[in-house]
């Protein structure tokens, strides 16, 4: 990822401010509380970033701004419902908003495209110009279209524009967010680090400043031709890049004194016939993860058309739990390199890379495979990627037939191998009835714990396949109740050879309901620092209720 400096930050944002619609009206924010703001930006997480600088554009928002926030992904890490209005649109909000966005959590998924709707219905309360601010570091995530919503929303006829401020999105991610700004009259902006980030909210939040004039460019000579520029792009020599939606770029910078790559003057994008100015250039041509720079000399009345062989492979991935399995949408297919490249996709997956040597790795919940590939110029592979992935389900029982339907009983993995101090390790946790875990084929035990009763099965995963687990704990439930109790301590009646009791289960409360083994409990209660006991009796699968007085 390229930073941008202070300066140039300032200079881009300052160059977009006379374009952008004035934040007047009713204004939200949409501010992305996904897991993804943990990311960092020169060591620094982007949410930490985000907040910072969303509460110093807030110190000079004049108070009689009708100003609201929206977050998503922040009280769930799988949910794609997980939206929330956190301060609604009023005068005055500013601190409560820089309060609130101080508090969140940064968990979830990027259900952007539903947030933004969400907003609009709630702006067009009232027949006031409405003004959406989308603060996103990622692509919607939840199966929303937010090139239609753009549309929709702005062939409704409401006074209705969305700005949408990229935190850290690459090229390829920003056009598939872009279009919800530019189809309702908004703007698009790009932000790296803290300074961009601030320039780009006192942009969007803030209405925009009167536009400075600026003098007329000097008229340029005329050109003799209408096309002077219009490269084509091989993978290696006869070999032409295929037809899909993966874009070349083609970036014309200077060149420096010292012949070194210079500042980018413009970036064109797939089949390119343009006029570009006479003079003496780097062109950097870049394909996904493929990257190559060479010289060109362009003049006013020649066509250069220069035949660009970047060396590179395509390699499609389609990853699958097994060879007769449909792939997955929620792989994940990482691809990596000594050379540098590291780089994730989701489902089934394309890369465009520099021809050499490659580590694949596609995981599937808890499990993965690691594969290795050399590619070739010209090289087009296309296969699927087994990862090797079945499915367990586990469910705990009191006793045989009784079900555990509640969510809080936890419901680990553990390896069946015994480490070499007799234990096993844990690969995963889950709570609740119908636990479900993607694991790679082998040997594993289930172990279901609640209150004081535990227990575990052995079982078998193999590869593309569903494997049931029922744990069965021969436990029932201790139900107690002394009113005015200051705490309730439940002991294992029987001593053990040093004359101690094991403990049980503990509250500072006068109810405990709890799960035990079957068999003989003292009941310690203290009400005014005096204690009592009451014996009691748990038999598995049934519900033990003791009143103590």
């Amino acid at each position: 990822m390229r930073f941008f400096s202070i300066l140039r930050a300032l200079a881009v944002a300052t160059a977009l401010l006379p374009n952008l619609a004035a934040a007047d009206g009713r204004t939200i924010i949409v501010l992305d509380g996904s897991g993804s703001m943990w990311g960092q930006i020169d060591g620094k997480p982007k949410l930490e970033i985000a907040r910072e600088a969303l509460a110093e554009v807030l110190k000079t928002i004049p108070a009689d701004t009708e100003l609201g926030l929206i977050a998503y992904g922040h009280r769930s890490k799988g949910a794609c419902d997980d939206i929330e209005t956190l301060v609604a649109p009023a005068k005055g909000t500013a601190q409560a908003i820089a309060d609130a966005a101080a508090k969140m959590q940064f968990l979830g998924k990027t259900p952007l495209t539903e947030s933004v709707r969400r907003a609009a219905a709630e702006l067009h309360s009232t027949e006031e110009k409405a003004t959406v601010v989308l603060i996103t570091d990622g692509i919607e995530t939840c199966e929303g279209d937010p090139c239609a919503l753009a549309q929709e929303l702005e062939s409704s006829g409401v006074d209705f524009t969305a700005h949408v401020v990229g935190f850290g999105l690459t090229k390829d991610e920003g056009r598939q967010v872009a279009c919800l700004a530019e189809d309702t009259g908004g703007q698009y902006i790009t932000a790296d680090d803290l300074d961009s980030l601030t320039v780009a909210l006192q942009a969007t939040v803030i209405s925009a400043p009167e536009p400075v004039p600026t003098p007329e460019p000097a008229p340029a000579p005329p050109a003799k031709l209408e096309v002077n520029f219009a490269p084509t792009l091989l993978l290696a020599p006869g070999v032409a890049k295929p037809e899909d939606s993966t874009d070349i770029q083609w970036e014309i910078h200077a060149k420096n004194p010292d012949g070194s790559t210079g500042d980018r003057i413009t970036t064109e994008y797939n089949t390119v016939k343009s006029f570009i100015e006479p003079g003496d250039y780097r062109l950097v041509t870049l394909l996904d993860q493929a990257k190559l720079e060479t010289d060109v000399m362009l003049t006013a009345d020649t066509l250069t058309a220069p035949e660009i062989v970047i060396n590179a492979a395509r390699l499609i991935l389609h990853p699958k739990p097994d060879a007769a399995g449909e792939e997955s949408k929620d792989a994940s297919v990482n691809i990596s390199s000594a050379s540098g490249v590291d780089t994730t996709n989701y489902g089934p997956s394309r890369f465009y890379l520099p021809a050499g040597d490659y580590t694949i790795t596609g995981t599937m919940g808890q499990a993965s495979v690691t594969e290795t590939i050399t590619l070739k110029p010209g090289d087009l592979v296309e296969r699927d990627l087994i990862i090797g992935s079945g499915l367990a389900v586990v469910d705990g029982y009191y006793v045989e037939g009784l079900l555990m339907e509640n969510t809080q009983h936890s419901v680990e993995i553990l390896a069946a191998k015994q480490t070499l101090d007799g234990s096993h390790d844990r690969i995963t946790t889950s709570y609740g009835a119908g636990a479900k875990f993607e694991l790679s084929p082998g040997d594993y035990i289930a172990r279901v714990s609640e209150g004081g009763a535990s227990a575990e099965t052995p079982f078998t995963v193999k590869a593309g396949e569903r494997v049931n687990v029922s744990v069965i704990l021969q436990a029932g439930v201790l139900a107690v109740s002394a009113p005015g109790a200051s705490e309730i301590t439940v002991f294992k009646a029987k001593a053990d050879i040093n004359g101690n009791r094991t403990q049980m289960a503990f509250v500072y409360a006068d109810t405990l309901n709890v799960a035990l083994p079957e068999g003989d409990y003292v009941i310690e209660t203290k009400r005014d620092g005096v204690a009592g006991e009451t014996n009691a009796k748990v038999t598995k699968g049934e519900r033990a209720e003791v009143a103590v007085p």
